[in-house]
C-alpha cells in the first residue's frame, strides 16, 4: 500500500468515517469480550470467543489501513501529515493531537 500523506483538513474530513467504524467494532469486540468473560478460562468456548474478537479488531485494522491510517493500537490511529502524524483514539469526538515520528503517543501535543 502507498504511503498516503494528510492535511489536516483531510484527515479531519474522514474523522466521522472512521468514528463509526471504530465504535461499530469497538461495540462488537465488547460485546465479544463480556461474553467470553462468562466462559471457563481458555474452555472451548472461551477460545471460540477470543477468535471471533481477534476477527472483529482484524477487520477493523485492515478497515483503517484501507482508508491510508496507521493503526497504532486499539482502537487508536495515525494520520501521516509528512512531518509527523496527526493522533485520533476512542472515544475522543475530534482530531486535536499531533505527535512527531520519534515522539508516539505519550508525545503527544494540543493541535494549535
Amino acid at each position: 500500500m502507498a504511503e498516503r500523506r494528510w492535511t489536516l483538513e483531510a484527515a479531519r474530513a474522514l474523522l466521522p468515517d472512521v468514528r463509526r467504524r471504530t465504535e461499530r467494532a469497538r461495540a462488537e469486540a465488547e460485546a465479544i469480550f463480556e461474553e467470553r468473560e462468562r466462559c471457563a478460562p481458555d474452555s472451548p468456548d472461551w477460545r471460540r470467543a477470543n477468535a471471533r474478537s481477534e476477527a472483529v479488531i482484524d477487520r477493523w485494522r485492515r478497515e483503517m489501513e484501507a482508508l491510508g491510517l496507521e493503526v497504532k493500537g486499539l482502537w487508536l490511529v495515525d494520520f501521516d501529515s509528512g512531518a509527523g502524524f496527526y493522533c485520533w483514539r476512542w472515544p475522543e469526538t475530534e482530531l486535536a493531537f499531533f505527535h512527531g515520528y520519534d515522539d508516539g503517543f505519550a508525545g503527544r501535543v494540543p493541535i494549535q
